[in-house]
């Protein structure tokens, strides 16, 4: 029998919980040939919402071609665009005969070629035979318009940790992104055969120093932030999944456990499905304590090497910001909390954004980025 509680991969369907406003989003932004981004932390259901809203347009009549890519291992410019190109190629052609004249009718003139030794073994079926130049990256992020015009149906192409090609150095990702901004500012509104991007990130401060703070894409991407799921709707979720198996569960008990971890549905699935397994009828409250002792078992060394990667004044700061403190640059907390320095202060928050542990919202209030690691951190490094 399949768990109710899933966190090993994206949902959709009867699994996919809340959200819908951003779905009904997405899909209208792709069926107007918009771009779009999407920043959350990781495990916040990011693929879950773009799936979810591509399962709905399918559901609607609608055909597209959605070819995806994850840049997590990507520290090359070669390896990023070999990947893509390779997802685009395999989106429009199914036979080594059909791989072979896509690359060579639609990326003529280029650095590109199919390499048949690696259609049943790679997943990446095309090899670059001289080092890339801007030819190569034009040819590239036309090819989904051109594979758009061959079958006469939208191409939307996903990118994941689309954040990483900043690791490939100043230079190289502002060539990567102007070229990207010029084919996305050339296309024509009236074509019926077109292409959008929907670009992904987990690491939510870099990526909002590529379209916030930089506005590399600006007036060429919609920003769809993930609202939170609302809270009722995650416990009657979590109380169905256990009364599937016939087992109880008080509300109270779900109510505390959606609370400490805020919301997060992968956190709280994964606490569900060790709960579930933990119990055969009645759920108690040492039944999650029990739970909650094997989840933290699971992420603490996780927890242990960021806490260690710290310094003395990042902590101090993590420290006040569980505290309550809202002024961080005052004289008291500046004082109370040992920062040294108001320009300390904007260092240290800005060491801490880089290192992804805290980002600041509209209204400048500092949000811990995992739920979790803001529990441990509290009960067991400051021991509140």
């Amino acid at each position: 029998m399949d768990s109710p509680f899933i966190y090993d991969k994206f949902v959709t369907g009867k699994n996919f919980i809340g959200r819908r406003t951003e779905c009904n989003a997405l899909k209208n932004l792709l069926e107007n040939k918009e771009n779009i981004c999407l920043y959350e932390p990781p495990k916040t259901g990011k693929m879950s919402l773009i799936q979810q809203a591509l399962f709905n347009m399918r559901m609607a009549g609608k055909q597209y071609i959605a070819p995806g890519i994850s840049l997590y291992n990507v520290r090359r410019t070669e390896s990023f665009m070999l990947k893509l190109c390779s997802a685009l190629i395999r989106s429009a052609a199914s036979t080594p005969a059909e791989y072979r004249e896509t690359v060579e009718s639609m990326l003529a003139g280029t650095h590109f070629s199919f390499d048949m030794e690696r259609f049943s073994e790679h997943d990446e079926v095309v090899v670059l035979n001289a080092a890339p130049d801007e030819n190569d990256l034009r040819s590239l992020f036309m090819l989904p318009d051109k594979i758009a015009a061959k079958t006469g149906e939208p191409v939307f192409v996903i990118i994941g940790e689309f954040q990483n090609l900043l690791e490939l150095g100043e230079k190289t990702s502002e060539l990567i992104f102007r070229i990207m901004l010029e084919n996305m500012a050339g296309k024509s509104a009236e074509n019926t055969s077109y292409s959008s991007y929907i670009l992904s990130g987990s690491k939510v401060n870099a990526m909002k120093f590529i379209f916030e703070d930089r506005k590399y894409f600006h007036r060429h991407m919609e920003h769809i932030p993930l609202m939170p799921v609302d809270r009722r709707e995650i416990s009657d979720h979590i109380m169905r999944g256990f009364q599937t198996g016939g087992k109880v569960i008080s509300q109270d008990l779900v109510d505390g456990a959606v609370e400490l971890f805020q919301g997060n549905i992968w956190y709280l699935n994964h606490f569900a499905a060790i709960c579930d397994s933990l119990s055969k009828g009645f759920l108690n409250e040492g039944t999650l304590m029990d739970a909650l002792g094997m989840i933290l078992s699971v992420h603490e060394t996780r927890f242990r090497s960021a806490t260690d990667d710290l310094t003395i004044h990042q902590l101090s700061l993590l420290k006040a910001i569980l505290d309550g403190e809202t002024r961080f640059s005052s004289v008291e907390t500046v004082e109370k909390y040992g920062l040294h320095s108001s320009a300390n202060v904007r260092r240290v928050k800005d060491a801490l954004q880089k290192k992804e542990i805290i980002t600041f919202n509209e209204k400048e209030e500092a949000v811990f980025l995992d739920p979790l690691y803001r529990y441990w951190l509290g009960r067991f490094y400051f021991g509140q």
